[in-house]
């Protein structure tokens, strides 16, 4: 669903001259809408002077500087970076001035994906309408005497040291946020403001919000209100798709399910089998049979639609980084959607089949029939040369898409590419792919099947080889995917691997170069094995950099024929090949002097 929210404000000076609220809205430009949308709202403080501009560069500084941060950081450390920044100056203005000028208080909200974030500091206040229950979020900062409430205890540019409150919460379509200043809350009881703020929600959605916050100011200036009164509102109409921050705030709230058996039910899903179970993650397929349908699984129908559903395995269920590492699937997932890759995807859902939303932490895949090509390769298929270029040819195209999403699959493999009944190949397992947001300690992790992970993750270089040394490991990019499909498609053609296998926790040694795969199978053509030794490679520099280089190379096939990488000297195939003919040399001699010294005469 399209974000859309609706926002409207007032602001009157009443009894005063001089009007000393401030308030302001901004939108996201486009290639910004991940960092939601922004309010805030202000009330300079009189004594001393300078309250009005203290209120306008804060509120102006904030709705400004706010989508210059980086879009990583979280909403609440951007909103206090910049808050503070704006108090350091105030406060600095301050210090050698009594009393002091320029002082504000200061309300903001951030509306970003499925949540939203509440900065606040002094007497200006936050008010959330919710299903007809208006509910206070923010704490006035005064003195607790009704004679001294409007003494504040804190605001911004009184001290230099800034403490602000911050709350955060998800974001439901229908909710309804009134920012206010004092002139109108001091007046008006939470019973009214409730009643004005629910007014007439159904119809006339849009500018709703300007009535209802002019209203508000209206209502406040006729009660007697002797200070200045501004209204904030905000409607929320429709919403994002998750953020990675609602992800891990779903992550850590939702109880991870126990180990599942054929028959047991899952928010509606029955298990209809176990599909996979790694010790982390474990995969089932379910079918959607509604609740309606009955309390006893057995009696409800088979007729359901069927999906994948992926959960932590039991054991890991109370571990912060695997449920991180989860919730970073299911955000990538979810932002795929919308990308020309998704064709090339297993679908993942936010909501069940019924629309309800889950019990529990695990994500619900769309289920196709089909198999992947291990299984295909397990039961011996025999991939004929115009399927094997196909599926090639699928795999690389779909590489290319994510990679211009600046993804990085990390795990690319027979295992992980599924070939539909309806003849898509579709890539899987987005668990341990980068994006530039995964958590610390999955970027850190050795990813990858060994047998699949190109030379540099293993710290193998053509320069440290010839040494005899390892080098530093590289971090996983997209060449990485390419030469996890070029090992792929060698594995196609021939059923072998071209370094061999490696089993877990071993380590890939590259010594040497592959075998051509017409070497095994006469029925590849020269060409072919060019393109498939290029991918495969030992030197990074010989390799593909692009799959839209690999498909070129594919497409163009014997009409252009690749030059084949070069072989491999054999001090780089074997760094301690000199040694060990210097070795064997020195052996014979010895042997022809010990011989020499017993059994011929002198």
């Amino acid at each position: 669903m399209a974000f859309d929210i609706d926002i409207g404000f007032a602001t009157l000076a009443g009894r005063k001259e001089v009007n000393e609220d401030f308030c302001a809205a901004m939108l996201p430009e486009a290639g910004q809408e991940a960092m939601g949308s922004i309010v805030a709202i202000a009330d300079g403080v009189s004594t001393g002077g300078m309250g009005k501009e203290a209120a306008q560069t804060t509120v102006t500084s904030l709705v400004r500087d706010y989508y210059g941060t980086p879009e990583t950081w979280d909403t609440t450390v951007a909103l206090d970076r910049i808050i503070g920044a704006q108090n350091a100056w105030l406060a600095g203005l301050n210090r050698r001035r009594h009393p002091a000028l320029g002082l504000t208080t200061l309300t903001a909200l951030v509306l970003r994906g499925q949540s939203y974030a509440l900065a606040h500091v002094g007497d200006t206040r936050a008010y959330l309408l919710r299903e007809g229950l208006m509910t206070q979020l923010t704490t006035d900062h005064v003195m607790d005497h009704p004679d001294l409430r409007h003494q504040l205890l804190r605001c911004v540019g009184a001290e230099d040291r800034l403490v602000m409150d911050y709350t955060q919460g998800d974001l439901q379509v229908g909710d309804v946020f009134v920012l206010l200043s004092d002139g109108v809350h001091n007046v008006m009881s939470d019973k009214k403001l409730q009643a004005l703020a629910g007014a007439d929600a159904q119809p006339n959605p849009e500018g709703q919000a300007q009535r209802i916050s002019r209203q508000m100011v209206d209502a406040a200036i006729a009660a007697g209100s002797a200070d200045n009164a501004t209204a904030l509102v905000v409607r929320v109409l429709g919403l994002l798709d998750a953020t990675l921050d609602d992800e891990n705030r779903r992550a850590l709230a939702l109880p991870v399910p126990g180990k599942l058996r054929v028959g047991d039910s899952l928010d509606g899903l029955t298990v209809t089998a176990p599909v996979a179970d790694n010790g982390i993650n474990v995969l089932y397929q379910v079918r959607w049979n509604p609740p309606s349908a009955g309390s006893d699984p057995q009696a409800r129908p088979a007729g359901g639609k069927l999906y994948a559903l992926k959960t932590l395995h039991p054991a890991r269920a109370h571990d912060p980084q695997e449920r991180a590492m989860l919730a970073h699937e299911a955000w990538l997932g979810r932002r795929m959607r919308s990308s020309r890759v998704a064709g090339h995807l297993v679908q993942i859902h936010d909501r069940l089949p019924g629309g309800g939303e889950p019990g529990a932490f695990y994500l619900l895949y769309d289920w196709h029939a089909g198999e992947t090509l291990q299984q295909m390769l397990d039961r011996q298929h025999r991939f004929g040369l115009p399927q094997a270029l196909s599926l090639a040819t699928q795999a690389a195209t779909a590489l290319g898409l994510l990679h211009r999403q600046h993804v990085v699959h990390r795990d690319i493999k027979p295992a992980n590419l599924h070939q539909g009944d309806d003849g898509v190949l579709r890539v899987l397992d987005l668990g341990v792919a980068l994006t530039g947001r995964e958590p610390e300690a999955m970027r850190k992790l050795h990813a990858g099947t060994p047998s699949y992970i190109n030379p540099e993750q293993w710290g193998f270089s053509i320069r440290a080889a010839a040494v005899g040394k390892d080098g530093p490991e590289e971090m996983a990019d997209a060449q990485s995917d390419l030469f996890a499909l070029g090992v792929t498609l060698y594995q196609l053609l021939t059923g072998k691997l071209p370094y061999g296998e490696v089993l877990p926790y071993q380590a890939g040694r590259y010594y040497r170069d592959p075998r051509p795969p017409s070497r095994h199978n006469p029925e590849v053509p020269i060409w072919l094995d060019h393109v498939v030794l290029k991918a495969v490679a030992r030197d990074k520099r010989q390799r593909f950099e692009t799959a839209e280089e690999l498909l070129l190379a594919i497409e163009r096939g014997a009409s252009r024929l690749l030059i084949a990488p070069a072989a491999s000297p054999m001090i780089q195939r074997d760094p301690v090949a000199l040694w060990k003919i210097a070795l064997g040399l020195s052996i014979l001699l010895n042997g022809l002097l010990v011989y020499w010294l017993l059994f011929l005469p002198r």
